[in-house]
Parts: structure tokens; C-alpha cells; sequence
């Protein structure tokens, strides 16, 4: 006969800090269905989570910020129906 073990797996390390992706824009819209017109227009109109720069010629998006987007739309849309 063996001997049973007692040994458990760790568990998953957490981190700390939760971490932020950022976005670059075909992510944003391959996540979105939007393309770089719309994108852009929406964010002059407040509809839509701001860019950020990463260099002075760069920019993506807070991933957080575009699934929260994101899910605000389906929410939108299940109150409709």
C-alpha cells in the first residue's frame, strides 16, 4: 500500500497591485466593434473613455475603462429590451 500525501498545491499568487493594461487602438476596436472615426468621435463627445499618451506620438486605452464601456452598452441594451 502507498501512503496517501498531505501535500497541497499552492494557491495562485494575487498580485498586490492590480494591475492596468493599456489598449492600443485595433484592440480597442476588435473589443468594441467601432472603428477609428467613430472611436474618435465619441471621445470628443464624451461617449467614450479618453486616450492616454504613452509617448508624445502614442496613445491606448485603460483596458478597465473600455470593458466598463463596454458593459454599460449591454446594460443599456437588456433595460431596452
Amino acid at each position: 500500500m502507498q501512503a496517501v500525501s498531505s501535500v497541497r498545491p499552492a494557491p495562485a499568487v494575487v498580485p498586490l497591485v492590480p494591475r492596468e493594461r493599456l489598449l492600443r487602438r485595433a484592440d480597442v476596436e476588435a473589443i468594441t466593434g467601432l472603428k477609428k472615426s467613430s472611436i474618435y468621435t465619441l471621445m470628443r463627445e464624451g461617449k467614450f473613455p479618453k486616450c492616454v499618451y504613452v509617448t508624445s506620438k502614442s496613445v491606448a486605452w485603460p483596458e478597465s475603462k473600455v470593458y466598463a464601456w463596454v458593459n454599460e452598452r449591454i446594460a443599456e441594451g437588456a433595460k431596452d429590451a
